[in-house]
């Protein structure tokens, strides 16, 4: 009886932030719709007149499209790391944590391929990739591991969604009718029984390990199509590694952002707490430090070679985006390096600070990779007009990027419209473990 009353207390804790929204909510969902209204428009624009109206042209053939799909199938992969350490060992905050990172993955998968297709010149013949797969084509691996991993973490994150929808459709009496039909169909007649509750743990754990071999084998081959080319700045036998520490990077840094928004705007302090902050800030701290190494020694390996190729391509960053480059390998790593170092400087706003930080980094650091090695090409096109070498971003493209930023926001609070973003069942769980140690201990 102890449980179904405190499972009623949870639902009827954390109902006012699905079933009710305030007026600034009101406005950030507006806000988002029309950004994303304007990336629709950019998209007919592309369309109906072509590439012509981005700023990819002859060398430069990727822009920041495929900069964003780097950064949000980097970020999906991290947090499907992430989300599977958390369950495998059995993290003891990893409650407050888990679903964050669990949506944050999900979304990631989902919104990171948009952007290449709108690489794609030809939309018309993109069923040719399934039609005529080339087994030995890096590219066909990277959708085969994308596709593979989205259906992984779609379903480990609605096997740790079941005993939640269960909660909800048993303490839902005041709920709209379709919230009520909804939850008896997503619940699949779970009702958190001794042996319901064993099967779930146990499907879940053989998930959150599946799920870190997947993310560890999609993310290497998502970096093997740049490496496995003669091109320079890209041929590197670290290239894999290096994406998934960057990887990390990244997910650890959108955690502790959602963490920080999460709990100012939705007065979650009680779940969200100080500690986690210092915990994740900790995590970052390490993870800044083996991509600061990284970093270093792509770039020192290039320098030290004294080839042509190389040298054509540092002479270019240390110019042409001196400041880009300063900024992604300086800034975006030795700033959270300081920040986190020193304990006194560990509070919430300076950890999300330094998280900020990282991001921006990390994200120019990707844009560094993509365009001025495809701006200094192994084997340069002749009499080619400036235009066509360098790369500058039109409206088009900066539209169509900040729509797929808003439509990752969108989805993400309308999830959290469906389901709380702490697990309730989480709770129940660390409390009967709470009431089982003590008992343990006498029994001892």
């Amino acid at each position: 009886m102890d449980v179904i009353k405190r499972k009623k207390e949870l639902v009827q804790e954390f109902s006012p932030m699905l079933e009710k929204s305030t007026k600034t909510s009101k406005v950030w969902i507006a806000f988002l719709v029309g950004v994303i209204l304007v990336g629709l428009v950019a998209f007919v624009i592309q369309v109906v007149k072509g590439h012509i109206v981005t700023g990819m042209r002859d060398n430069v053939v990727w822009g920041i499209y495929i900069i964003n799909f780097i950064f949000f199938v980097c970020l999906s992969y991290s947090g499907a790391f992430i989300s599977g350490i958390l369950h495998f060992f059995k993290t003891p905050w990893k409650n407050s944590v888990s679903r964050i990172v669990e949506i944050i993955t999900v979304l990631s998968l989902i919104i990171g391929p948009i952007f290449i297709l709108l690489c794609i010149g030809r939309l018309d013949r993109l069923y040719y990739l399934f039609l005529y797969p080339r087994i030995q084509s890096p590219i066909t691996w990277d959708i085969i591991a994308i596709m593979t991993d989205l259906l992984g973490c779609f379903i480990y994150l609605y096997l740790t969604f079941i005993p939640d929808f269960a909660m909800l459709r048993d303490n839902s009496e005041n709920a709209p009718k379709w919230r009520q039909k909804l939850y008896k169909t997503l619940a699949i007649k779970y009702y958190d029984t001794p042996t319901q509750r064993e099967t779930l743990h146990k499907i879940t754990r053989t998930m959150s390990v599946m799920v870190i071999a997947l993310a560890i084998v999609a993310y290497s081959v998502l970096a093997w199509i740049f490496s496995l080319t003669l091109q320079p700045g890209w041929n590197s036998s670290i290239f894999a590694p290096y994406f998934i520490i960057a990887g990390l990077y990244s997910g650890v840094s959108v955690i502790i952002i959602a963490m920080y928004l999460i709990r100012k705007f939705y007065h979650l302090d009680h779940y969200i707490r100080k500690v986690h902050f210092m915990g994740a800030g900790v995590i970052l701290l390490i993870i800044s430090l083996l991509f600061g190494y990284f970093t270093f020694s792509e770039y020192f390996s290039r320098w030290f070679s004294h080839k042509i190729e190389d040298v054509k391509l540092l002479d270019t960053l240390f110019n042409r985006y001196f400041w880009n480059f300063i900024f992604a390998n300086y800034i975006g790593v030795l700033v959270p390096v300081v920040i986190l170092f020193f304990k006194k400087f560990r509070t919430i706003k300076s950890v999300t600070f330094a998280a900020v930080i990282a991001i921006l980094g990390l994200y120019m650091n990707r844009y560094l990779i993509v365009v001025p090695t495809l701006e200094s090409p192994y084997m340069p096109i002749q009499d080619t007009r400036p235009e066509y070498i360098h790369y500058t971003a039109t409206w088009i493209e900066w539209a169509l990027s900040f729509a797929g930023i808003a439509a990752f926001i969108l989805f993400f609070i309308l999830i959290m419209k469906l389901v709380p973003i702490i697990p309730m069942s989480g709770i129940i769980d660390n409390e009967r473990e709470q009431k089982r140690k003590p008992h343990l201990s006498n029994n001892h």
